[in-house]
């Protein structure tokens, strides 16, 4: 069986290799190998929307089904903010440091009890008529810090402290994040759904 997945990153590549390891005679390309670039303007308002279009619209020029994922951080004091808009949060020209400082900004005296957030992840994968073949959803919960800490990770990562843990998903390292993060718990909801999409 073979997929795209929706990314120009090999790393990337990789991860979801080993996350979806256990799904047999599964081979993921890269959309490097595309007969022509796809550039997808996600302007839906959740994570599956996203997700969804981006699938659709890169499994249409595949011509093979696509996996694609979208996701952020959602934090409970700031009403889900900024959600689909994590990676652009402080605006044009967007930095990890200056949405961080942002968000930092924006939660200001918020007490420790209510600085609960996720960062969540959707996964789904379309065919090439654009039809949802699966879609799976899951989250890391924790709560924001009050100062970047770690060097590890990237994003919102230095602020994140997930629940169980002293440390921020910066400071855990690939390793644990792996093992932790949204992105693997949603693949891993995924696995079985795959095996059963490749033998009906």
């Amino acid at each position: 069986m073979r997929i795209l997945v929706a990314t120009m990153n090999a790393g990337k590549l990789r991860e979801y290799g080993r996350l979806l390891a256990d799904v047999p005679g599964l081979e993921l390309e890269m959309m490097a190998s595309l007969p022509r670039p796809v550039d997808v303007v996600e302007d839906r308002d959740t994570f599956y929307g996203n997700a969804l279009k981006k699938a659709a619209e890169i499994a249409a020029v595949a011509g093979i089904p696509c996996l694609a994922d979208d996701s952020g951080l959602e934090v409970d004091a700031l009403g889900g903010r900024p959600g689909v808009h994590s990676a652009r949060y402080s605006g044009e020209g967007a930095t990890d440091a200056r949405n961080n400082e942002k968000l930092l900004e924006e939660l200001g005296d918020v007490g420790e009890g209510e600085r609960a957030a996720r960062f969540r992840c959707a996964i789904v994968i379309a065919g090439p008529d654009g039809r949802e073949l699966v879609a799976v959803d899951d989250a890391c919960e924790g709560r924001i810090g009050r100062e970047p800490k770690g060097a590890h990770g990237f994003g919102y990562d230095p602020l994140f402290v997930p629940d169980g843990y002293t440390q921020t998903m910066a400071e855990l390292g690939p390793d644990t994040k792996d093992e932790i993060s949204h992105r693997a718990k949603a693949a891993a909801k995924l696995v079985p759904l795959l095996r059963r999409l490749r033998n009906p």
